[in-house]
């Protein structure tokens, strides 16, 4: 009998193995040697057309056509039918939100788009919150395929909105995903939007999710698909919660990773934003164990991918009811219009200057976001501003306050939104970009100590005074207290204007077309120079 249980135990030692890598068993069909390949959109924020995007090459910022919804499709049935039966796609969340046509339609038109996409898997993002909790729920079980987030449950009864992970088994390989969304969500979005949903952040339960993915469901290879940005990705791959991961598919901060960045536990990708790429993993395995690997960012350039035809017939249609609204011309910029620095953008400096100009205040400023596809002049003739690309800049077009705050309250206030977007420690970010501002000047340096970061404010051209009271403007932030402009707390004399953002732009657009913005040094890091894409410290990404 001793013989026989050694003899089992030996057969079971050379015949299961179990790392980070790989865990198969004897019950499992493994080839001897199978190839999969893992498809990966992100932050698509309801563009669905081929657009102008940005790279930056050889030092210099270059402007060409990429994306489209269309122009994925082929390049998914490209990589389907380069590997039939071994392809996986995924999209990291942000898909329903950011143009106008999403807007209007509450992100109705997206699901008969998505079914004819055929994903795979798809996460929730921080967005997808944004027409409320029912329709994000409609919409996401609409698209006909799985979707999965760890962190989100039902108030009251605490079930999970989606299951916590999917496995998908090839050739005997089996593949385990595990979704994470943001836990801030309801402090980075108006918090009206997520109610009704709980948040778990990296605890216990996600360590025993992905235990439970590893161990009972045997994956050999395992996924976090996560929409926490780029710093925090990397922070998670440090972090032993990770050690049986072995990829971090991330999502969120519209980087766009090249080659992944190296954790201590698991290596982290991010495919950029708007659907102008698709991140692509290839997998070699050889008698169930990985032996090579392979990524790249593949760009959605519709010269190599040309728009499938029946995918950008069904968009039109789509788009129809809303078309004629939304491709009005409402100004014409001299300057190329983008946003994806850091510290300070041209597209920025034209919205703010126009609500400073509509609202009279001494400073009007806008939260830093990475929206909005480049606005590109050609042939020595100013570029067109439609009413979709103002959807695109502003995705939510909600009213204008006013209000006052001293200058010691605003200083306190620059501190905390420097050290959210450049703290050392990634658990302490928060967004990604530096606040954006009109009337004031301010410089700063990103390295130094929290609190002792700003090292001049000019207000008007007159140094900022501590004691005196400052008018300001921004947006107004479904369920967030009245007396709260641009995260800043306790603002006095609080006054909701009958006009939204979007007015104040199409007004001042139609009074100063074509409009000429450029980066002015209203926002420097003194430390980083003007044309900053990125920052994550310990790591040698850049930004292209």
């Amino acid at each position: 009998m001793y013989k026989y249980n050694f003899i089992a135990l030996v057969v079971s030692i050379l015949f299961v193995t179990t790392g980070n890598n790989t865990a198969y068993s004897m019950n499992k069909s493994i080839n001897e040697r199978t190839t999969i390949t893992i498809l990966q959109t992100a932050d698509i924020h309801a563009q669905l057309d081929t657009h102008q995007e940005l790279f930056v090459e050889d030092g210099k910022v270059n402007f060409r056509e990429s994306g489209g919804l269309a122009v994925i499709k082929t390049l998914f049935d490209t990589e389907r039918a380069a590997n039939p039966g071994r392809t996986i796609i995924v999209d990291g969340g942000d898909l329903i939100q950011g143009s106008g046509y999403a807007a209007m339609s509450k992100g109705n038109v997206f699901p008969d788009i998505v079914k004819q996409m055929q994903y795979d898997l798809l996460l929730p993002g921080n967005w997808e919150v944004v027409y409320g909790k029912d329709i994000m729920m409609e919409v996401m079980n609409s698209y006909n395929t799985n979707v999965i987030a760890q962190n989100m449950r039902h108030e009251g009864s605490e079930e999970q909105l989606f299951p916590p992970y999917w496995i998908k088994e090839i050739d005997g390989i089996r593949i385990g995903f595990i979704g994470i969304n943001d836990p801030d969500v309801p402090i980075r979005q108006a918090p009206s939007y997520s109610k009704g949903i709980l948040f778990n952040g990296l605890d216990k339960s996600f360590e025993e999710t992905i235990k439970k993915v590893k161990f009972e469901e045997e994956a050999d290879f395992i996924i976090l698909l996560a929409h926490i940005g780029l710093a925090k990705q990397v922070d998670l791959a440090n972090n032993p919660i990770s050690k049986y991961a072995d990829y971090i598919f991330g999502n969120d901060t519209h980087e766009r990773v090249r080659n992944p960045i190296e954790g201590k536990y698991a290596k982290v990708v991010e495919p950029g934003a708007f659907g102008s790429f698709v991140g692509k993993l290839t997998l070699h395995f050889e008698k169930g164990k990985l032996v090579d690997e392979h990524y790249e960012l593949i760009e959605a350039d519709p010269n190599r991918f040309p728009a499938n035809e029946e995918l950008q017939s069904i968009i039109e249609k789509k788009k129809n009811q809303y078309k004629e609204e939304l491709e009005k011309v409402i100004g014409y910029t001299d300057e190329p219009l983008y946003r994806y620095l850091v510290v300070e953008n041209a597209m920025d400096n034209m919205i703010t200057d126009a609500m400073r100009w509509k609202t009279g205040v001494d400073i009007s400023f806008s939260n830093g976001f990475r929206f909005g596809n480049p606005i590109v002049p050609s042939n020595g003739e100013p570029a067109p501003i439609t009413r979709n690309d103002l959807w695109n800049m502003l995705p939510i077009d909600d009213y204008v306050k006013t209000g006052k705050v001293s200058g010691s309250r605003l200083m306190e206030w620059l501190e905390k939104e420097i050290h959210n977007v450049f703290a050392y420690n990634p658990t302490e970010r928060f967004g990604g970009w530096f606040v954006r501002f009109s009337g004031m000047e301010v410089k700063f340096n990103s390295a130094a100590e929290r609190g002792e970061r700003v090292e001049s404010v000019i207000i008007n051209g007159e140094p900022l005074e501590y004691d005196k009271i400052y008018t300001i403007s921004a947006c107004t932030r479904e369920g967030d207290p009245e007396d709260m402009l641009c995260r800043m707390k306790n603002v006095d004399d609080v006054e909701t204007k009958d006009f939204t953002m979007h007015d104040a732009v199409m007004e001042y657009l139609s009074k100063f077309s074509p409009v000429k913005p450029k980066l002015d040094g209203r926002a420097v890091a003194t430390d980083l120079g003007p044309f900053t894409f990125s920052t994550l410290p310990g790591t040698d990404y850049q930004f292209k």
